[in-house]
């Protein structure tokens, strides 16, 4: 499998390369150079295969031969150590819950394949380091953190907006040590992602090796298909089309959704729902592509003005707005919006969803109006304790500390503080 910029000003490159490189040189994002749908027979019989088995053959042809089917299936399992619970919220409407892992956030499935695959592919190199750059607007970075912790031969260094992620957030990624180093950013999440982009685009830095861990990284962004084959594995047995809402930041997700369709897994129709960041929900409206600098919300993980993921959106659907929107919506959310439906959910049913997840729901039960008889699905991205600021007060209840998070809590905040991307290049050359 060849891998292709699509700024098209670059060198096609393999997997390998794609993964260590992160971005290509032309400022572009990789994509893969073919999609070959999976064979219908698996799509047939997914309900008998385990997660292991359907995330191999998902993900098979864009590894290619660069890992030994051996080794990327025990990179697969590695990864999914942890269950994906499809919850019934109400008749017909579910959610997919994907915060079961270590650092309780959708992100640790992306975090722990690219750590592994980035892990094998260093593993003979004695020499030089990677340098893994991430920025993050709340989950990454502690996704990254855990799923790198310790990884021979790779340095981890997350950007972070100061004051602008939760207690908890912040916590998972300034409190490991080891190989990890959080920067703490006087800014919004998008200075932090203009940090790395320029980064990586230096050519003083070019000896450091750097790469990234957000889902701008292939290696990042692909594996977030496997949540949409899961949810069907147990929702087939209804016979139903199924509407996919994801809460939408940065828009890998539901990117990877897209390719997960575009593998044959039938999806009916996407929802992208995003909180006042809503430059995808004008865009569907007006034709025009306008990034906004992002506001900061109860949402945090959302709050992104230039969605890097929603180029390769567009490549999937050649740029055509018409043949897009057959498959694809948009809908935008205030915070006083989210606070009610958490607590209407919470209501009905006695589920608790936290910001990201009532988007995710809010965007749902708007397009279900229009598709009868469809199951929906939205995605809960992360566990309702990393908000209990929110959560706490808007349910009037007392969340429970799991032991994922109780690891973090008494330990020691460590960061560096910077300001500007020359800060930044100072830390990587010192």
């Amino acid at each position: 499998m060849k891998y292709y910029s699509l700024n098209h000003n670059a060198p096609k490159v393999s997997f390998q390369e794609a993964v260590i490189q992160g971005l290509a040189s032309d400022k572009g994002l990789y994509f893969p150079e073919t999609i070959t749908p999976i064979n219908a027979d698996f799509l047939e019989t997914i309900e008998n295969l385990s997660n292991e088995q359907i995330a191999f053959e998902a993900i098979a042809q864009f590894v290619g031969d660069e890992i030994p089917t051996t080794v990327l299936k025990e990179i697969i399992a590695d990864t999914l150590c942890f269950d994906f619970p499809v919850i019934e919220v109400e008749k017909d409407i579910y959610s997919l819950e994907l915060f079961h892992g270590p650092t309780m956030a959708f992100k640790d499935v992306g975090a722990r394949f690219m750590s592994r695959c980035l892990g094998y592919f260093n593993k003979d190199n004695k020499e030089s380091k990677n340098t893994v750059l991430v920025a993050t607007s709340g989950d990454t970075g502690g996704a990254v953190a855990s799923g790198f912790l310790g990884v021979k031969g790779v340095e981890v260094i997350i950007l972070y907006p100061s004051g602008k992620v939760s207690d908890i957030q912040e916590r998972q990624l300034t409190t490991l040590g080891q190989n990890i180093t959080a920067l703490e950013v006087d800014g919004v999440f998008d200075d932090c992602q203009d940090m790395v982009k320029k980064a990586f685009l230096d050519s003083d830095l070019n000896d450091k090796n750097l790469t990234s861990a957000n889902s701008i990284n292939i290696a990042r962004w692909l594996p977030q298909m496997f949540y949409f084959f899961f949810a069907y594995k147990e929702l087939k047995k209804h016979n139903k089309p199924l509407i996919f809402s994801c809460p939408s930041g940065n828009f890998g997700n539901i990117c990877a959704g897209i390719i997960a369709k575009k593998l044959g897994l039938p999806i009916q129709h996407f929802v992208a729902s995003t909180n006042i960041n809503d430059t995808v929900p004008r865009f569907l409206e007006n034709g025009i592509y306008e990034p906004r600098p992002s506001k900061a919300t109860i949402s945090n993980a959302m709050d992104v003005g230039n969605p890097s993921n929603f180029i390769r959106i567009q490549e999937m659907y050649y740029n055509d707005l018409e043949q897009f929107e057959k498959d694809f919506s948009s809908y935008t959310f205030s915070d006083e919006e989210t606070l009610e439906a958490m607590k209407a959910i919470y209501k009905t049913s006695g589920y608790i969803a936290e910001p990201h997840g009532a988007v995710g729901y809010l965007g749902l039960k708007k397009e279900l109006a229009n598709h009868e008889d469809a199951i929906g699905i939205f995605l809960e991205t992360a566990h309702p304790i990393k908000f209990l600021d929110t959560v706490e007060p808007a349910l009037n209840i007392k969340l429970p500390i799991p032991s994922q998070i109780e690891s973090v809590l008494n330990k020691e905040k460590v960061s560096v503080k910077i300001k500007t991307y020359q800060d930044l290049k100072e830390f990587l050359i010192h």
